[in-house]
Order: structure tokens, then sequence, then C-alpha cells
């Protein structure tokens, strides 16, 4: 079910990634800030998300740090009503993912997958249902930073690590605004 949904909102997921950081820089649709995180918001269809970039990236390949050319990077949560989408976890590392591959996300101590889709979204990685949405959302409320560890088609390990001050803020902001 939750392939099917992401499939149907991947466009605009996808756009959504291009317009976060084109917002980012020029301000846009964002409607709020809280600490390390953005409030945007569209209103055809009605969209909400929250929007995180990383305060720490490392690369690595054979053990050793090496440099790597990666696009955006962000992490989100995102409201859709049309789609059913109520606090939708997904990720782009700035690269496509290693097919078949799964994004490891830990924050204090949990870890959670999310999963990569290699034919159709090679960026992209979301958690595998809603009830991993709401658990993943639940510990980043908790905690103080999610750290995301991937792996390139490349070969190049990546360890992405986000802020969550101001997660529960931006969260509640966002929820809100789309709470219809």
């Amino acid at each position: 079910m939750k392939s099917v949904i992401l499939r149907g909102i991947a466009g605009m997921v996808l756009a959504m990634v291009a317009t976060a950081g084109l917002a980012q820089q020029q301000s846009t649709n964002r409607v709020a800030a809280k600490t390390d995180w953005s409030v945007f918001v569209e209103s055809n269809p009605t969209a909400c998300w929250i929007v995180s970039s990383p305060k720490k990236v490392v690369n690595t390949r054979d053990g050793r740090e090496v440099a790597a050319r990666r696009g955006d990077i962000l992490l989100f949560v995102s409201f859709i009503p049309s789609q059913g989408a109520k606090g939708q976890v997904s990720f782009t590392g700035g690269y496509p993912f290693a097919p078949g591959s799964q994004v490891s996300m830990e924050i204090s101590g949990q870890t959670f997958q999310l999963f990569t889709d290699a034919a159709t979204h090679k960026e992209m990685a979301w958690a595998p249902s809603e009830a991993d949405d709401a658990k993943i959302t639940t510990a980043m409320k908790r905690g103080s930073e999610a750290v995301l560890t991937a792996r390139s088609a490349r070969g190049t390990k990546t360890q992405d690590t986000f802020s969550l001050l101001g997660f529960t803020a931006a969260f509640e902001e966002a929820a809100k605004r789309c709470s219809n």
C-alpha cells in the first residue's frame, strides 16, 4: 500500500525537493523556520512539509574518507491530505542509491530502515509504512539528531547527520496547516 501511495506522490515529492532547495534560498513558500527545520506549504494541491539539511556529511569508500559530488541532501516529513500522507518520512541523499539498498536511520540508539526504489526514484528513500512513519517521527521528537547511512550506486558510503532541534515545533506547524 505504501509503495502505491509513494508512486502516486513521487512526482510531487520530487517537485518538493527541487522547490525546497530553491525555496530555502528564495523563501518563496516557506511559512516558518523552527531552529534547524523549515516549514513549507503549497496550496494546489494542498501539501505541507518540513525539511532540514545535514549539519555533518561524511563520504567514505573502502574505509577512507573521500570527496563526493552530491546534489541536495534533505530530510523531509510531508503532509499531503489528498494522498493520505500524514507525517510521511523521506530522504534524498543527493545521488542515486545502490540498487536494492536501504537507508539506515539512527535516532537515540533506535535504528530504522528506509527503502529505496532504484527503478523509478533513484535518489529518494521512504519509511516502509505509515506505522514506521509514526515510530520514526516519535523518535525524532524525542531525539537530538538523526544519522542516515546509505550507499550510492558507485559504492560510496554516506553518513549524514541532521539536527532535530526545532523538529517538534516544525512538525506540529505543518500538521496544523494540513489538517483538512
